[in-house]
């Protein structure tokens, strides 16, 4: 997203969340805790749960971004697996920037496998190759590939094309987020450059198509409002599936779920959305989504909501009450898992919901 802004909000605890209805047997159950801005959740071929922590940056540099913020450099992300019913980090020292008090870093966005070959991260950025060097860092805006053994390595790099090609156009920016391996390549959501890109076994990446911006119905912000595509899935029918965070100011019914097909445009699927983070479909053909907040505009505390939209885009809100979600996962029994307090510093959760 060319321009976005995100404030931390931290609640105790689950006692505010909300089930919707009888559509669960039990209350949320918190599986992993002590998180540093969790963000995308996936299973592995064996059926472990893991979690990308976009860290809590560090000790610097510490810098103005390109909207103003001040953002401290650190090598904090890292990557935490749940198996067996053990928490632990599999993967530490990847690159993060955040606020000075550790909220709303940028750094592990998504962590998406393609059998047992390994794992596809996207490390984020926010900005463009000066920001980058002005940092210090090496690997965001790129997507890194980890090993078993907890060994990673650059596989594409998303801000070279960004740079190189800007398919949205505007200002250069990038920060890869959503990612989607599959055995042909990897699809990302670039929500910095506005675009769903494809990147090829040998690294070569290529755009897939570009989100338009809309015009902004409030008199607060630009006049325009950024598409910011945040996730991607693969529905039954081969189509694509992407979720809309939308740029500044987060306006209640502006974001979409669009539906792409291979050679078209992308076609809005389902709208009247606030801030998508991640979706993924579930075992009856439902997406479940998720939005870091809901209703009116920018991030009211503890209004994050957990959603099954059937194909009809009819809509069932599930779980509401969270504090800025950032993810969602199903598991093969048909647990939800869904992150919690997704933007703050050692208090992110992976709440779990049985049916």
């Amino acid at each position: 997203m060319k321009t976005v802004r995100a404030a931390s909000i931290v609640m105790s605890g689950i006692g505010f969340l909300t089930l919707a209805g009888s559509a669960f047997a039990q209350a949320p159950e918190v599986v992993m805790s002590g998180l540093d801005n969790p963000r995308g959740l996936a299973f592995a071929p064996n059926g472990a749960l893991y979690v990308a922590e976009a860290g809590r940056g560090g000790a610097g540099p510490c810098l103005v971004s390109p909207i103003g913020e001040p953002r401290c450099f650190g090598r904090t992300g890292a990557i935490s697996r749940l198996w067996m019913g053990r928490q632990s980090r599999v993967l530490e020292g990847l690159e993060s920037h955040s606020l000075p008090n550790g909220s709303s870093a940028a750094g592990p966005n998504d962590i998406s496998f393609n059998g047992v070959g390994g794992a596809y991260i996207t490390m984020g950025l926010g900005g463009d190759e000066a920001w980058k060097a002005a940092l210090g860092g090496t690997s965001f805006g790129s997507v890194i590939k980890m090993a078993a053994s907890g060994r990673w390595k650059m596989v594409a790099d998303i801000l070279h094309h960004e740079s190189a090609q800007n398919p949205a156009g505007g200002a250069v920016d990038t920060n890869p987020f959503g990612v989607l391996a599959e055995p042909g390549g990897l699809l990302v959501a670039d929500a910095g450059g506005n675009s769903l890109l494809s990147v090829a076994p040998n690294g070569r990446v290529e755009t897939l198509a570009v989100f338009p911006a809309q015009a902004n119905p409030t008199p607060v912000g630009p006049p325009v409002v950024e598409a910011v595509p945040t996730a991607v899935a693969r529905g039954a029918d081969g189509a694509l599936y992407v979720g809309q965070l939308t740029g500044f100011p987060f306006v209640q019914g502006l974001a979409n779920i669009y539906r792409l097909l291979p050679g078209h445009a992308p076609v809005v699927h389902c709208s009247g959305f606030k801030t998508i983070m991640d979706l993924t479909f579930g075992p009856d053909g439902s997406l479940y989504v998720v939005e870091n907040a809901t209703g009116g505009v920018f991030f009211a505390p503890g209004t994050g909501q957990l959603s099954r939209v059937a194909p009809d885009c009819s809509r069932t809100t599930l779980l509401s009450g969270l504090d800025r979600p950032t993810a969602v996962a199903v598991g093969a029994d048909g647990a939800i898992y869904v992150t919690n307090h997704g933007v703050t510093a050692g208090a992110g959760e992976v709440l779990m919901i049985r049916p």
